[in-house]
């Protein structure tokens, strides 16, 4: 962690010559604008302008330009460029002319949030694992949908020819502070996983966003494409995006041992919430396609020994043989996909968890619970038989397309006594610079299903 003076020293000290200030848009995409070191004073100071009104989902901006405020705990070399004459990144807030914060950074909406809640006592610790795939490049260098390998679970090489891709990603990843604890080959072909070390709020989300520019970075260098597609096959398995919560409080950590009455508060209004916020936690097209695949992840429960629940309470005694590894307890959240805002999935999530602590919600949901399936007729890609959800409450269930997601996130835009308002929820914690970028995304994505080359990008 620096200060602004002790980055301003590293700097001048260190053979930098090129600066590049990392910011996310509201839809988790990672953008850059570049300065030369003798403005970096200048950026701390009074920030560095740019024309947000070309940005997607900068929508509403109508003050003019906004500016690029570096935080200069974030300053990391980036490795893969040149060690002489140095490249350096700092990731960044976003401010009007005025100096007020921008409504739609939500980088900075996740920042007030955890010092609100560590205002309160609670100390907070998240940790992602992350899927991704690796494809071929054509002859002329563009992505194909041909994986790298046709390597299953765990598989060594050679059958998994992404080994040396994940160590390269791994260690470039902890030369830039960011800590791997584990990387494997998953289950589908040229399907990669890493689980990374838990930390606060705010750094993992900085972490994840890191670790999917060195995934990529990494795999143009190999001649390969990286894809955080929830869904990029349509017959093999989807990427998912798991976020693992611990909670401690007065020292102890809610989630041990028998299940304080805090903690089921907070998994209580995490699920009670989880079918509004799924729109922001999965918001791709195909996140829904991979939801589908996963009954057990669109019935609303959660459980200790079923690793396929949508919410499950890991490294406990009634998770014998995780616990005996002597980890922290935490909360874990298995619908959310890389597609995702990691700084607004994450909000959201302790967002829900901490009203549901608020308000003394009751877990009446009991763990482990078998849900309810059918087959399908239909096999998976192992010709195993395919399962279906069969249950008649919709409220049980999360959103089987990203229509349903909309409606329950952000209405259906009618007026009159039958329109589907915005989830009160949603609207207490989101502003309309958020939310109007949204429905916007949403609307033009609409439109575009009717033109798309592969409309099954835009299942609904």
């Amino acid at each position: 962690m620096y200060t602004k003076e002790e980055a301003l020293s590293y700097i001048q000290e260190n053979d930098v010559k090129f600066i590049k200030l990392f910011f996310t848009d509201i839809f988790g995409s990672t953008k850059s604008l570049s300065i030369q070191p003798s403005e970096l004073e200048r950026a701390f100071e009074t920030g560095i302008p740019f024309d947000a009104s070309a940005m997607n989902g900068f929508l509403n901006v109508t003050r003019g330009d906004l500016l690029l405020v570096p935080d200069p705990a974030t300053l990391c070399v980036l490795p893969w460029r040149p060690q002489t004459g140095r490249v350096v990144r700092f990731y960044c807030s976003l401010r009007h002319a005025d100096g007020t914060g921008f409504e739609g950074d939500v980088r900075a909406l996740l920042r007030k949030q955890v010092r609100e809640l560590n205002e309160q006592g609670y100390e907070i610790s998240i940790g992602t694992k992350c899927e991704f795939y690796l494809f071929r490049l054509d002859e002329k260098g563009n992505p194909t949908l041909t994986p790298q390998d046709n390597a299953g679970y765990c598989d060594l090489a050679p059958r998994d020819r992404g080994e040396n891709v994940r160590r390269e990603i791994c260690l470039t990843l902890e030369q830039m502070g960011v800590h791997p604890e584990s990387s494997h080959h998953e289950k589908g072909p040229g399907q990669n996983q890493v689980d990374f070390r838990a930390g606060d709020p705010l750094t993992s989300a900085d972490n994840l966003q890191t670790f999917k520019t060195v995934v990529r970075t990494v795999a143009d260098r190999s001649g390969l494409y990286a894809s955080f597609q929830p869904k990029p096959l349509s017959d093999k398995p989807g990427s998912g995006l798991h976020i693992d919560v611990t909670l401690v409080k007065d020292g102890k950590n809610i989630f041990e041992d028998e299940l304080t009455e805090e903690a089921r508060a907070f998994i209580a209004g995490v699920l009670s919430h989880i079918r509004e916020i799924t729109f922001f936690l999965n918001p791709s097209g195909d996140s829904y396609w991979r939801l589908n695949d996963y009954p057990s992840l669109r019935a609303i429960g959660w459980g200790y020994q079923n690793a396929g629940e949508l919410v499950r309470i890991v490294n406990t005694p009634k998770t014998p043989a995780l616990a005996t590894a002597k980890l922290p307890a935490y909360f874990e959240l298995r619908s959310p996909d890389p597609s995702c805002n990691p700084y607004l999935a994450i909000y959201l999530i302790l967002a829900a968890g901490f009203e549901g602590i608020r308000e003394k919600r009751v877990l009446d949901i009991p763990a482990d619970v078998q849900i309810c399936t059918k087959d399908s007729g239909d096999c998976d890609a192992y010709g195993n038989p395919k399962k279906v959800l069969e249950c008649d409450d919709e409220s049980k269930v999360l959103p089987g397309g990203k229509w349903d997601a909309h409606i329950l996130a952000l209405g259906d835009g009618k007026s009159g006594d039958k329109a589907v308002p915005v989830s009160a929820f949603i609207s207490s914690l989101l502003g309309e610079t958020v939310l109007a970028a949204f429905r916007a995304d949403f609307s033009s994505g609409w439109s575009g299903m009717h033109d798309a080359v592969n409309a099954e990008g835009y299942y609904v």
